[in-house]
């Protein structure tokens, strides 16, 4: 391998990390990265003061286009779009908590409140720790147009942030007993999992069965996922708990085929929200590695 491939190969999970917090999709994050590849491969690399800023400044401005065109394409998109999981490891082994909680499904379906360009100045700044002033640079903007986009963004996530935090071990018990009340068909159950005010979003995106809006009250939700357990009672379904994206989520497979993956946020004792991910475009890598399992643990 030559010095500016092992240059490149040493960055990349920095900056697949980066693209794919841009713009939601392994799938688009990837193409970005070719991109940043092939703009390195024409560089004269022994020039260059720092490789890791000339390759983030590249790579950002790279995903910053695509994701002004994917803004526009996800305004035609049916119904709510959902971020992808992610399949490859990213950024770093010793990676700070807050970089890791980032890749979180909920977190970048929030990102989606965003700008490209708030989007962009504030992934640099709060998750990957440049400056106001690198993060400038790398955008083109001035010092005092970053921090202004960062403070927009950081007052559009407050707005947008779930009530409560994230509690990884509470949403795996809630999940667990989601799916137990899904194979029972058990009414009461999914009534006493619910808190009144909750939320399903669910992505199909005009290729699988899913509603076009977002459901709200509690009440609701257990009537469809009543149906959708009835529905299914009979057919060869499997789920199982996984972590995804640095959370649990519930996986269903349904006659071997992965069909959803389902997220959820909680008040520490009923699920306030359920997102749902039907669209087998989005689902197409992860059911790539994985198998329909026998068991439902955790792993």
């Amino acid at each position: 391998m030559d010095h500016a491939t092992a240059l490149f190969q040493q960055h990349r999970p920095r900056l697949l990390g980066l693209a794919y917090r841009m713009l939601g999709t392994q799938a688009d994050a990837e193409d970005v990265l070719h991109d940043a590849w092939l703009r390195w491969h024409q560089q004269d690399t022994e020039t260059l003061d720092d490789a890791e800023a000339w390759l983030v400044t590249v790579t950002t401005r790279i995903a910053l286009d695509r994701l002004r065109r994917a803004k526009t394409e996800r305004e035609h998109y049916t119904g709510p779009w959902l971020p992808e999981p992610l399949i490859e490891d990213v950024d770093q082994p010793e990676a700070a908590l807050e970089r890791v909680e980032s890749l979180n499904l909920s977190f970048l379906a929030l990102l989606e409140r965003l700008s490209p360009e708030e989007r962009a100045a504030f992934l640099l700044v709060q998750v990957f720790d440049y400056s106001h002033a690198e993060a400038a640079r790398m955008l083109e903007i001035a010092e005092d147009a970053c921090r202004q986009r960062v403070h927009r963004a950081r007052q559009r996530l407050r707005e947008g942030r779930p009530r409560f935090t994230h509690a990884p071990d509470v949403q795996r018990r809630l999940l667990e007993k989601f799916r137990d009340a899904l194979e029972q068909a058990n009414v009461p159950a999914l009534q006493a999992l619910f808190a009144a005010d909750a939320v399903h979003l669910a992505d199909g995106g005009g290729k699988a069965t899913a509603t076009l809006r977002p459901l709200h009250g509690g009440d609701r939700l257990v009537r469809l996922y009543s149906i959708i357990a009835q529905r299914y009672r009979d057919l060869p379904i499997v789920h199982r708990l996984q972590w995804i994206n640095g959370a649990p989520a519930l996986l269903t497979w349904v006659d071997a085929t992965l069909a959803t993956v389902a997220w959820i946020e909680t008040d520490g004792e009923r699920i306030t929200s359920i997102h749902s991910l039907r669209n087998p475009e989005k689902l197409a890598r992860l059911e790539a590695v994985t198998n329909p399992p026998a068991g439902t643990s955790l792993s």
